[in-house]
């Protein structure tokens, strides 16, 4: 405790980080540095730097607002002292956690983390904040100068993001504030990775224990060949840097962005194709409890496939869903040697006009 008839327990959200804790308790509830050292087990001079460190970051607008939604009584946005608050609740319990939103707990941010962190780490990204909007962005530059979105973000996801030190602003004055993936960032995205893939491994394991339960065969064998996700950029980006014998770019502008987009709805969509099996298997399992934003991406994903068939979508799943370069698809898809660029570029463009033909002009949101 901080002190006797100190008032009620107050909570925060489990997945704030210790130090925007120790910042609101002393600056907006009014706690001595050294009652937060005593009851979280450490040195004063330890919540006093973490306390001066996070009012510096403050003129970082996606921190601010963070501690801002974090604070009692925030939605005025008013600073407000409350002279009674007891002990700090164990950030690593949930018995007094309050949401600051909800549906906005750790799951949920490890989710939309690593879709866009995976973004960030791709050559020239940038995570776009405009002040006063409820979304952002992830932007990169094209070679021929062009800005391609390859990424929406709520932004209570990207506050929780800034909040937690994976993204960092330089310029906080700007207009718009650009974010970049730290070294804290990479690492995050490294263990969610791996989470992930973990997690995929187990539902393959079970369905190979399902399927073979008589045979013996080696279990690694036959659930290799799954695709990582920690790539500096996709191969559609790399495939359209390529010139074709007129010097034209291999792949346009307008492909590389339909293809993109595709492979948006299949990270928020949960499904995951296997080398092993038709991608119809994989669309048509059930997947419950889904949030709305994944069920939305789910069904644009399903709908764009479906438009375009088997063969066009095989080789889209291959290059755009599971990351495939073009010759490692051709030899999955069993198909000649360079035939795969020529069935690339038609199912992209046959793309393109299944967007603009349900969507119009502007491809659809996320979320």
């Amino acid at each position: 405790m901080l002190g006797k008839g100190e008032g009620q327990t107050v909570g925060f959200p489990a997945w704030v980080p210790r130090v925007a804790v120790h910042y609101l308790a002393h600056t907006v509830a009014g706690h001595s540095i050294r009652a937060l050292a005593r009851a979280h087990d450490c040195h004063p001079s330890t919540v006093l730097r973490q306390v001066r460190r996070l009012e510096q970051r403050r003129d970082d607008p996606l921190v601010d607002g963070a501690l801002r939604a974090l604070m009692p009584g925030s939605g005025t946005g008013d600073m407000i002292y409350q002279k009674e608050l007891p002990k700090m609740p164990n950030q690593a319990t949930a018995a007094h956690v309050t949401p600051m939103k909800d549906g906005l707990n750790q799951t949920r941010i490890d989710r939309e983390a690593l879709h866009v962190l995976r973004r960030l780490c791709e050559g020239g990204a940038v995570l776009a904040v405009a002040r006063n909007m409820d979304t952002a962005v992830v932007v990169r530059e094209t070679s021929d100068g062009q800005s391609l979105r390859t990424a929406v973000v709520e932004r209570e996801i990207a506050q929780a993001m800034a909040l937690k030190e994976w993204i960092n602003c330089k310029d906080t004055e700007a207009r718009i504030a650009r974010y970049f993936i730290t070294k804290q960032g990479r690492e995050e995205l490294r263990r969610l990775t791996a989470e992930d893939e973990n997690r995929a491994l187990g539902f393959r394991r079970a369905d190979h224990d399902k399927r073979n339960a008589s045979h013996a065969w080696d279990l690694r064998e036959d659930l290799g060949g799954g695709s990582r996700y920690m790539v500096t950029e996709s191969p559609l980006i790399g495939l359209s840097r390529r010139k074709d014998r007129d010097g034209s770019q291999f792949l346009s502008t307008e492909q590389v962005g339909a293809g993109e987009r595709l492979r948006q709805d299949y990270e928020l969509s949960h499904i995951r194709f296997h080398d092993d099996e038709d991608w119809q298997v994989s669309v048509n399992a059930l997947h419950a409890d889904l949030p709305p934003a994944a069920q939305a991406a789910r069904a644009r994903l399903i709908a764009a496939l479906r438009d375009l068939g088997p063969g066009l979508a095989d080789v889209l799943i291959q290059c755009c869903c599971m990351l495939e370069g073009l010759e490692r698809a051709e030899k999955k898809l069993g198909w000649s040697s360079r035939s795969g660029k020529i069935v690339l570029r038609i199912a992209l463009t046959r793309l393109i006009r299944h967007y603009d033909e349900n969507h119009g002009q502007y491809q659809p949101l996320i979320g």
